[in-house]
């Protein structure tokens, strides 16, 4: 690695659930020591850096994004002494690890909250936003939660306060315009950097301050989100995490920014608040923004259009296509049915050849899949029985069963939150019986898993291998610039060039033949593609190709 190049540049990132990647002591439960078993797979894929997401004590409402305390790991996944043995062996095989960073709010269980809510002059108190209802008994405005309802808990009806929770009741946002709340944070921060954590992804980070509580804007969602979203006050509190702690170490943090623009974008790296950030335009349009259980027909250009229009405008991104809050990618954008393994290895294409930091997610690389189906009483994810909820109470003539379909389809989060599949034994080798906390998709038997796909030359999992290796040693991939080139709306046509030297590569991200004359490059070395054989007038379903041409 060129010295000067910070690692999380150079370096491919692939994402943990830890609940759900490796089962090491059969309770049913992804550990810590399950990830650590499992660091070989992740070197010999060419991964270079792990990102787990929380692993804090916390009573898992949201699944770990309700942090009890901050200095604790969560017993579910180990002790800290496991965490640390995970650095270290980490460390011996070059992989550096990232923490995800919640610090938007805690949880209600957490000690400060619970001083809060025991003394009303407790210097905990001011830890939080307790605000007076209004006179008529309604809540202090009327913003909404980003998990339905409005955003405030009542919490002493004779005096009438309420709390205020961006997200659900048991995460109570914190008061960043307390000084003791932003020294509290920077402890936290030197705590695991001390550790030998390399890095943070900051979980909602452009909603930490609060400018006014004026009710907001009517809106089904984010009603009040121009007081609180991308603030000036946020800014400056990521600049003083910055000056204060970050700067004496070498780390970097990525944030989840929902609705942000490129400007923003800008000002957040310009003013060194966050290294990347996360955009989640080019996801946005698979569902309507007011009812976003209802599936909409997925739009390729849309999808392209939003990528490049970052690509451009920005100087460095995060590259994503997954997470474990969206719908699988096979599922979204490509073909399970007709075109499976086209498609798979399409969007592997594209995800591997884009500009910035490369994010896999686990079992993206498998080509894993969203539930066939999943019954009410098997669904965990929090969003979607609040979403089940609030549906069925707006639409009541809809069957519950009608909702829990569309939720599948759409919003339901435990679609990519199912356990990894590593083989075809029971629980798809997650562990050794004990039943697993979510169901392991089916798939496993039909030969979606690690060891029958590190068998198939043909596998998508084969080709991520091949593909990441080649962008790691491609200082094109990883450093070149990108520039779009004409073509049909729904094909990703784009040059990518670094010292003179281009590679130039062809995506067709839909389901039919488009027409595009590629007679001039069929001449040229082919370093990947999904197809064997290629048309001089037109591209195949899903077909991708990377031409070197310089």
């Amino acid at each position: 690695m060129n010295n000067n190049i910070k690692a999380f540049k150079d370096r491919i990132i692939y994402q943990i659930y830890p609940l759900s990647f490796k089962d090491s002591n059969n309770d049913g439960i992804g550990d810590l020591n399950g990830i650590t078993e499992s660091l070989d797979y992740l070197k010999e894929l060419g991964v270079g850096i792990i990102w787990l997401c929380p692993i804090y004590k916390s009573p898992m409402v949201d699944n770990g994004y309700d942090i009890a305390d901050y200095y604790e790991i969560n017993p579910i996944f180990g002790t800290m002494k496991d965490f640390e043995n995970l650095i270290k062996e980490a460390d011996r095989k070059d992989i550096k690890v990232v923490m995800d960073f919640v610090v938007n709010h805690t949880s209600d269980q957490n000690k400060w909250f619970q001083e809060a809510l025991k003394n009303k002059n407790s210097k905990y108190r001011n830890y939080y936003y307790f605000m007076k209802g209004k006179a008529n008994g309604e809540p202090p405005n009327n913003w909404n939660s980003a998990f339905s309802g409005p955003c405030w808990e009542l919490v002493d009806k004779e005096e009438n306060i309420y709390y205020l929770h961006l997200f659900s009741k048991e995460q109570p946002d914190l008061n960043y315009h307390n000084e003791e709340v932003i020294k509290e944070v920077e402890n936290i921060l030197k705590f695991w950097l001390d550790k030998g954590v390399y890095g943070f992804r900051c979980d909602v980070i452009n909603k930490l301050y609060k400018t006014s509580f004026e009710d907001g804007k009517k809106a089904f969602f984010n009603c009040g989100c121009e007081h609180y979203a991308n603030q000036e006050g946020n800014f400056q509190v990521l600049e003083r995490f910055r000056k204060d702690v970050l700067d004496n170490y070498d780390t970097f943090l990525v944030g989840e920014t929902f609705g942000i623009t490129p400007e923003i974008g800008n000002e957040y790296l310009r003013r060194r608040c966050l290294d990347m950030f996360f955009e989640f335009e080019h996801n946005g349009k698979d569902t309507y923004s007011k009812v976003q259980i209802i599936k909409r027909k997925y739009d390729p250009a849309f999808v392209l259009k939003q990528l490049f229009k970052w690509q451009k405008e920005v100087d460095w991104m995060s590259v994503y296509l997954e997470n474990h809050d969206q719908l699988r990618s096979i599922n979204r954008y490509g073909d399970i049915k007709k075109y499976y393994l086209e498609s798979g290895k399409a969007l592997a294409t594209l995800l591997l050849t884009l500009r910035g930091t490369i994010f896999i997610y686990q079992g993206e690389e498998l080509g894993m899949l969203d539930y066939r189906s999943q019954r009410y009483e098997e669904i965990n994810d929090c969003a979607t029985l609040t979403a089940i909820k609030t549906a069925k109470k707006i639409c009541p003539f809809f069957s519950r069963n009608f909702i829990v379909k569309l939720c599948n389809k759409t919003v339901n989060r435990d679609n990519s939150r199912s356990p990894f599949l590593w083989n075809r034994s029971i629980n798809a080798g997650f562990n050794i019986g004990e039943k697993p906390w979510l169901k392991p998709n089916e798939i496993y038997k039909e030969g979606i898993n690690v060891e029958d796909e590190l068998k198939d030359n043909n596998s998508i999992l084969n080709y991520y291998k091949k593909l990441i290796k080649f962008h790691n040693q491609s200082d094109i991939l990883k450093f070149g610039s990108v520039s779009r080139l004409p073509s049909n709306k729904k094909i990703a046509k784009f040059i990518r060039e670094y010292e003179g030297k281009k590679l130039l590569i062809i995506v067709n991200i839909t389901k039919n033949k488009i027409k595009e004359n590629l007679i001039e490059y069929l001449n040229k070395p082919i370093l990947f593609s999904n197809y064997e054989e290629h048309s001089a007038k037109y591209l195949k379903p899903y077909e991708a190709i990377i031409f070197q041409i310089d």
